[in-house]
């Protein structure tokens, strides 16, 4: 009987802790998803009532919005060239930095540090660098290359968002590098006495123990690539400026748009719930490609 007393004491307290995360995640998180399914099948403006217009929303965007189907193409455009981009940037920083030479925590410092800028102090400083007369332009005119006008031409706004991505690559350097530093020695002893080189050893060692971290990058750099917000809201003029041909327009832009400067709070909620379904399609489909590539040590296949 005590014991029984004790058990529904300790009971008591787990419910009492862990009521703050419940209460959050019922009001903050799952409060809101459920009426933002049931705000994206009515037509609403957030000022008067919400009218039920059923799959309305979803059948104008799929059949007759070509903005948002730019918008998206836009989206799929920048994680395909940015996700890999950032990866091998980030793989390569990591091999660099995990070899023995001089002052190499300063280098360490220097490429993490970009990732501790905020992200619009960095946008705003990015506008600087790639204006027509600035800095990266100056840099390829000694070489003989005309830059481009990186923030006004349609054709290179996209880039322009690429290179602030990959400018940030030090998270994904440093969780690599860390990962490097717990492979075994011993296989890379075992490799050299069977005569394989450097390069051969990086792929046929360091890559495959890196692969679950490169997973991990991979998926993170996937879901935020699908909702870039700040970069384009900050660093690209207004998507729908006239000459721009919504070149640099994306998903959660779009999005922000509809809701917040037209008030069709129905139709946003819509192309979030698009948006959510396209970035776990892209999701389950990288946990499906896991098997063909990803090394866990004790993992028996």
């Amino acid at each position: 009987m005590a014991m029984s007393r004790l058990r529904r004491r300790e009971a008591l307290w787990f419910y009492v802790f862990v009521s703050p995360w419940v209460i959050g995640f019922l009001a903050f998180l799952l409060g809101p998803m459920i009426s933002s399914i049931y705000f994206s099948m009515t037509d609403w403006d957030s000022f008067t009532p919400p009218k039920w217009v059923g799959l309305d929303n979803y059948t104008k965007l799929l059949t007759d919005d070509p903005i948002f189907w730019k918008a998206l193409g836009n989206t799929l455009f920048y994680a395909a060239v940015s996700v890999p981009l950032g990866l091998l940037v980030g793989l390569w920083l990591a091999n660099l930095l995990n070899k023995q030479v001089r002052a190499r925590k300063l280098f360490r410092t220097l490429i993490y540090l970009p990732t501790l800028v905020p992200l619009v102090a960095a946008s705003l400083a990015f506008r600087v660098v790639l204006a027509p007369s600035g800095p990266l332009n100056d840099v390829l005119g000694w070489v003989g290359i005309k830059g481009p006008q990186w923030l006004l031409d349609p054709s290179w706004v996209k880039y322009a968002l690429i290179l602030l991505s990959v400018w940030g690559a030090g998270s994904a350097t440093v969780l690599l590098l860390a990962a490097m530093k717990g492979i075994p020695r011993e296989l890379y002893e075992a490799a050299e006495i069977d005569g394989a080189g450097p390069v051969r050893q990086f792929w046929s060692i360091t890559v495959p123990q890196l692969t679950p971290v490169i997973f991990f990058n991979l998926v993170m750099g996937l879901i935020a690539a699908f909702q870039v917000f700040s970069q384009v809201y900050i660093l690209m003029p207004k998507a729908s400026q006239p000459g721009t041909y919504n070149a640099s327009q994306t998903m959660v832009p779009y999005l922000f748009d509809q809701a917040f400067s037209y008030y069709h709070m129905g139709y946003a909620s819509a192309i979030s719930w698009l948006l959510f379904a396209v970035i776990l399609v892209f999701t389950l489909l990288a946990f499906r490609t896991t098997r063909r590539w990803v090394f866990y040590e004790t993992e028996v296949k």
